[in-house]
């Protein structure tokens, strides 16, 4: 397990307190808005770069793209090495990431629950509690709906990996180890433990192309080469545990003691002028540019206004 979030300290400190031990990773796409906004140099190269660098499989791809990096802009680098190349590197890190490079998930949440944060918060509660009945009951059934192995999402992966080992030429040296020609490239892949020198397959926990193409001369099927967290199996058990429904509040059995409790207002800093800001910042390339079309005051015609308006003897 590990937790992904961007690198706000409060979530520093608190994951440290509530998870002792557990590896916590920047999410990558926090890192890039952060270096865009402070070094004005090379975006368009750096962009591809940078994440091409965070999902390197081996250490040769990885130091490779950080030179390139350097050539662009030292600066980046520098700033990259100071985070920790552990924190926001699939090679570099110290638990198995598999897919997961960003915090996309909770901004997901964030967008979902957005209205329902005005509530006060017995319907605050609701409304989580009801999103989450709902979801849970969707996804159950999609996996129930599953019929392959794998879960849709790793079954699609699988199937794009077996296409284009079709095409790879393979050569036996022991009964697991196995050498992948891909062209002028060449790949060992150790089926006895689950590994491919181009990395994909350790870090990904499913086969890669090279792991396909040798599971096909063996005439083997991939089933015991996948993480089980990707199976059908897992997905229902996952979603086995309903999120119960509510029943009406006069039928709540509710302790004295709880009823005897006044909730006081918090004691806080007291409110800043102005209303307050719900959304949280966005970045100048997230943001959409609304192209308005000019229209007059005058004539109600658009690409000009009313002070150049020259129909506006026509409307009298």
């Amino acid at each position: 397990m590990c937790v992904v979030s961007d690198r706000h300290e409060s979530i520093l400190k608190a994951t440290s307190v509530v998870y002792l031990g557990l590896a916590h990773y920047s999410c990558m796409w926090h890192i890039w808005t952060n270096i865009r906004s402070k070094f004005k140099k090379g975006h368009l190269q750096l962009h591809e770069l940078y994440f091409a660098t965070a999902r390197s499989y081996t250490m040769d791809e990885f130091n490779e793209r950080m030179l390139k990096i350097e050539e662009v802009d030292m600066r980046v680098k520098s700033y990259l090495y100071d985070i920790g190349y552990h924190r926001w590197s699939r090679v570099h890190a110290t638990v198995n990431r598999t897919f997961t490079m960003t915090s996309n998930i909770v901004e997901s949440l964030n967008a979902v629950t957005k209205d329902a944060r005005e509530l006060p918060i017995f319907d605050l509660f609701e409304y989580m509690r009801t999103l989450l009945e709902r979801w849970t009951k969707e996804k159950l059934s999609k996996a129930k709906g599953t019929f392959t192995y794998l879960g849709h999402k790793y079954n699609k992966e699988l199937e794009d990996n077996s296409t284009l080992s079709q095409k790879l030429r393979v050569r036996a040296s022991t009964d697991h180890i196995h050498t992948v020609l891909d062209g002028v490239k060449r790949y060992i892949v150790c089926l006895e433990n689950k590994k491919c020198s181009c990395g994909q397959f350790q870090l990904d926990e499913l086969p890669c192309v090279h792991a396909l193409a040798a599971l096909r001369h063996r005439n083997e099927t991939y089933e015991n080469y996948c993480s089980p967290y990707y199976t059908r199996k897992s997905l229902l058990l996952t979603y086995e545990m309903p999120v119960n429904p509510l029943p009406d509040e006069g039928k709540w059995e509710v302790p004295q003691h709880i009823l005897d409790e006044v909730v006081k207002p918090p004691a806080g800093d007291k409110r800043q002028p102005g209303r307050p800001h719900k959304e949280r910042y966005k970045t100048f390339d997230e943001t959409k540019s609304k192209k308005y079309k000019v229209s007059c005051g005058n004539c109600g015609g658009e690409g000009h206004n009313k002070r150049t308006c020259k129909n506006a003897s026509k409307k009298k």
